[in-house]
């Protein structure tokens, strides 16, 4: 992901928990707050319940490269949290619970949403 697209200081992850709305199903916990950017921001969590160093990079890695694909609605920060069930999908069933997460939260953008699912 590009630097602009990226939560990276530790205040913009704070606002976010702290004022974001909170969506989530088996394998993700997604977090939004709308931002006065024009561009939509991610942060990738996994704590040390998903598994050890190698096992939480992983599965950032996989939902960094599943959110970069996707047309995101502009002006929002987003924190995607891995949860414990998380370690043992696929690549597939992380897409799909991000876009499934995702769109309860109305953060896609909706011309582009239908496809993404396919």
């Amino acid at each position: 992901m590009r630097r602009e697209q990226r939560l990276r200081r530790r205040r913009d992850f704070a606002e976010t928990y702290r004022g974001g709305r909170t969506y989530g199903n088996n394998l993700l916990v997604v977090r939004v707050r709308p931002n006065a950017l024009v561009t939509t921001r991610f942060g990738f969590v996994a704590g040390k319940a998903v598994g050890g160093a190698v096992v939480r990079n992983l599965v950032k890695r996989r939902l960094r490269e599943a959110a970069r694909a996707m047309a995101m609605r502009p002006g929002l920060d987003v924190i995607v949290g891995a949860k414990k069930t998380a370690a043992s999908a696929t690549f597939g069933e992380l897409r799909a619970s991000l876009i499934s997460a995702l769109r309860r939260a109305d953060a896609l953008d909706a011309a582009v949403g239908a496809k993404e699912q396919q």
